[in-house]
């Protein structure tokens, strides 16, 4: 949100100055709440420690004791402690009949108001009625958001009328490199059935 605005001014016609009191919040010694300690949740971390973060996390299993002492993660068996503590929230889990609308108006409200919800996962995860709520009222700092529901949003959602908020289109894996990779692993997968072989990446294992 500080880099957004701070491109907005930097860039507008309008700017004669830049204000010496325009402050951002500090992301080193924070805390970050990652909520699905997956692969990619595990690779959050890693460079998430890199910042010197205080990193919590919840997920359906916790990750052994090398995994978590390797990135310095604490878990959280209950959600609502996770949330209570961190200064940032990350949302990278999949989307399950589990996890439909996970983040709603009561997990919002043990947020910190000084919180920031990051959502990378699936847009379902969040009750977005109940996060326009929050970040009208304040309930919580700010938002940003690579995935909606649904994709793209309406032009007259209110999620885009707010300036606490940050909406990017689904770019988390928008690189010519990852791209290749994943169209390179699929092939992979394909080549392994017709061979009838072991499949690589199944989704879901037998």
């Amino acid at each position: 949100l500080y880099f957004h605005a701070g491109c907005h001014i930097a860039m507008s016609p309008d700017t004669k100055y830049f204000a010496v009191d325009w402050l951002g919040v500090e992301v080193t010694r924070a805390t970050l709440g990652i909520i699905g300690m997956g692969s990619i949740g595990y690779k959050v971390a890693q460079r998430a420690r890199a910042f010197n973060m205080r990193i919590l996390y919840h997920n359906r299993i916790q990750r052994r004791k090398e995994e978590e002492e390797a990135v310095g993660a604490h878990y959280c068996a209950k959600m609502e402690d996770l949330l209570q503590q961190s200064d940032f929230v990350m949302l990278v889990v999949n989307l399950t009949p589990e996890t439909h609308k996970l983040i709603g108006k009561k997990e919002l409200g043990l947020m910190k108001p000084t919180a920031t919800l990051i959502n990378i996962s699936r847009g379902a995860v969040i009750d977005q009625d109940a996060l326009v709520e929050a970040l009208q009222n304040k309930i919580i700092r700010a938002a940003a958001l690579d995935v909606t529901n649904p994709e793209p949003l309406p032009r007259d959602h209110p999620l885009l009328n707010l300036n606490n908020v940050i909406i990017t289109p689904h770019i988390g894996t928008a690189t010519v490199q990852a791209i290749r990779m994943m169209a390179e692993e699929a092939i992979a997968n394909m080549l392994a059935v017709l061979n009838d072989q072991p499949i690589p990446s199944e989704v879901f294992p037998k």
